[in-house]
């Protein structure tokens, strides 16, 4: 009888432990199947999102309507840029800003023979070829201005509004920095016979980078070196012309240099375009060769769009855009005779005075059209769909639909 009892007590025993071991199987298999089915609807949500997304950026736009019209006088002789999301008017009298609605945020008068306009964000610099002065400006007003006992051949401004300048002597040539105040924060001089003229120069949007694009005869040919200087924390430990890096290329000529952001640059030559990339000692990244001629440049934070005379397939001209890394991302054929190519974001647009097509960067042309009247100016807003043009006598709202 005892073996029994115990036999009956023990098998009782080993019924319980097995249900309380099932039960937890159980509530951990359940948990374990909300969590996939929780997984499986957030995956299903943000596939659904993402479809949603890429089909809309896809869309083709079916027309153009303008939404909102702002009586604006051109006057003959000047120019239309984008200020930000503003709108600058410049020629040699002046120059003022004005906001989507066509109210005039200031005006700046002067009086210049051969006005030249840097932009760097949403602050513009405007000097005079060979003369003594640079005006500094945001979308707010003036920032300040500069004022040189030496003839200006070219400038850039950064986005905190110092200004780099070439200057030029009558044996050497100066490469100087101001703040908004017209305070120099850095003077040197170059010649030919120590580094070549510089044909180029970039400030990094911080104001700390300058690259400098030098010409220079070595052995009777001719040579372009690329000089970086660190203005910041990391350049004071350096040499007093704070250089940190440069490059030579042998037999070129490279008469273009641009800062994309503050840790990415990008240089133009007769047969190649250089990346540098670095926020404090910019390193050669990549070098693509190219086998025509450029016809224009434009670039943004994002990418630089190079035109070419098309030599293959359909079109009169070749559109080839690559990203900061160097990377050949978007191309395309077209025949219009552009006045300006603009990006926005993933999406860039081709406009000329009378049309206009807005492409995106997985090569789907989003729409193609003509304007109603001569356009001057073609630019973004916060809306994608949304574009503001300047045309003789008005400022116009243009909505995709």
């Amino acid at each position: 009888m005892t073996n029994v009892r115990e036999y009956l007590r023990s098998k009782g025993k080993k019924e319980k432990k097995e249900r309380s071991i099932n039960y937890k199987e159980r509530i951990r298999g359940h948990k374990l199947t909300v969590f996939y089915r929780g997984v499986l609807a957030v995956a299903l949500a943000a596939a659904i999102v993402v479809m949603v997304v890429i089909s809309w950026q896809n869309r083709e736009y079916e027309e153009s309507a303008v939404i909102s019209s702002m009586p604006v006088a051109r006057v003959d002789g000047s120019t239309y840029l984008a200020l930000g999301s503003n709108i600058l008017t410049y020629s040699k009298d002046g120059a003022n800003c004005m906001d989507s609605k066509g109210v005039v945020l200031w005006n700046q008068t002067y009086e210049m023979q051969n006005p030249m306009v840097d932009i760097n964000g949403s602050v513009v610099a405007i000097g005079d070829y060979n003369g003594r002065t640079i005006y500094v400006m945001d979308t707010v007003g003036s920032k300040g201005e500069i004022t040189t006992n030496l003839p200006i051949r070219k400038f850039r401004v950064a986005a905190n509004g110092v200004v780099a300048v070439i200057l030029d002597d009558s044996r050497v040539t100066r490469i100087n920095l101001y703040d908004t105040a017209g305070n120099a924060l850095v003077e040197s001089e170059t010649t030919m016979d120590k580094s070549g003229y510089p044909v180029d120069i970039s400030i990094s949007p911080n104001g700390e980078l300058l690259g400098i694009s030098y010409l220079y005869v070595d052995s009777g040919m001719m040579k372009t070196s690329i000089a970086f200087h660190n203005f910041g924390e990391v350049g004071q430990n350096l040499s007093s012309d704070r250089f940190v890096s440069g490059y030579d290329y042998q037999g070129h000529v490279a008469p273009f240099l641009r800062f994309m952001n503050s840790s990415t640059a990008f240089a133009v030559s007769d047969d190649r375009i250089m990346f540098f990339s670095g926020s404090e000692k910019p390193l050669s990244a990549v070098e693509n060769l190219l086998a025509e001629e450029i016809q224009s440049i434009f670039y943004t934070e994002q990418y630089v769009g190079l035109v070419f005379l098309n030599t293959e397939g359909n079109g009169k001209y070749r559109l080839d855009i690559y990203d900061g890394k160097g990377s050949l991302v978007n191309r395309k054929s077209f025949d219009m005779e552009y006045t300006d190519i603009i990006f926005d974001e993933d999406e860039y647009i081709i406009y000329s005075s009378t049309e206009f097509s807005i492409n995106n960067m997985r090569g789907v042309e989003r729409f193609t059209g003509k304007f109603e009247e001569n356009v001057y100016l073609l630019t973004t807003t916060k809306k994608r769909n949304r574009f503001v043009v300047m045309t003789q006598d008005a400022m116009k709202v243009m909505e995709m639909k």
